[in-house]
């Protein structure tokens, strides 16, 4: 038996995952912090739609590594949950991590702030020059919840190209996906579980696959082939840039790629 794990918000996932659940009837959907549900009792526990646990990111671990047979692997997810991973991978965008505390300093030019543990783009705004105030307002804002806040120039080829997102099963690529511009100039962090997306097919460029493909050779190199991950690049002066590598809840826009979700089906499979 098998169990696709979401939150309470998304009891049978998002709409991306109902081409999953198609292709994996032999699943069931569990949230992850539902108390009347026995994890021992699934052969494998995969980690979805689980998109509220930014909050309770301690919480999220001790369940993680409470699940006997987890995918991705707890050891994964302890460490993908942390944007400062950032710090490790190669060919990432240029981040200043400031952890409580730290005193928020305005880079130049357009840039981005936003928590080291956070999902669905939440407390994550733009700041042009001039808009400092706001920003450390955000800063000091993710201070008082403990986490770690993260400061990044915004790559304005966002708002032309948007981001190219790789994805790969069981080591291997399977699709890309094109994600539109998020972040509106002077607008407020969203309250929303997530925000809304504009995903269409992307053929990668073969700057963005190289780059997909060094990073998975990191992680292949750290943790081994993970049945699903997520590489999100931006183009940048020299070359495109890692923005986020997600390797704990992405979603893998199986609309996007010929027979995705079934090829992430049988990668399930083959560890069940």
């Amino acid at each position: 038996m098998i169990a696709l794990a979401t939150c309470s918000y998304f009891p049978t996932g998002d709409d991306d995952d109902a081409l999953l659940a198609a292709a994996l009837p032999e699943a069931r959907w569990a949230a992850w912090d539902d108390p009347q549900i026995d994890w021992d009792a699934f052969d494998l526990v995969v980690v979805r739609s689980t998109w509220d646990y930014q909050g309770r990111h301690d919480e999220f671990l001790e369940w993680v590594h409470s699940v006997p047979r987890l995918l991705n692997p707890p050891e994964v997810i302890e460490w993908n949950t942390d944007k400062r991973y950032l710090a490790e991978v190669p060919g990432a965008v240029d981040t200043t991590f400031l952890a409580p505390g730290d005193a928020f300093s305005a880079p130049g030019g357009e840039y981005v702030v936003k928590p080291s543990v956070s999902a669905g783009s939440r407390d994550t705004a733009r700041f042009a020059p001039g808009e400092d105030a706001r920003a450390e307002a955000l800063v000091e804002r993710i201070h008082a919840s403990g986490r770690t806040a993260m400061v990044q120039p915004y790559l304005h080829t966002v708002d032309s190209d948007g981001e190219t997102a790789l994805l790969f099963f069981d080591g291997a690529f399977s699709h890309a996906a094109r994600k539109g511009p998020l972040l509106t100039p002077g607008a407020d962090p969203h309250d929303d579980v997530f925000a809304p997306e504009n995903i269409t097919p992307r053929e990668p460029r073969d700057d963005e696959r190289a780059l997909g493909e060094r990073v998975i050779g990191y992680v292949r190199e750290r943790f081994g082939d993970l049945a699903y991950a997520r590489v999100d690049v931006v183009g940048g002066a020299g070359g495109p840039r890692l923005l986020e590598l997600e390797l704990t809840e992405p979603s893998l826009f199986f609309r996007q790629g010929d027979r995705a979700a079934e090829r992430f089906a049988a990668a399930i499979r083959a560890r069940a």
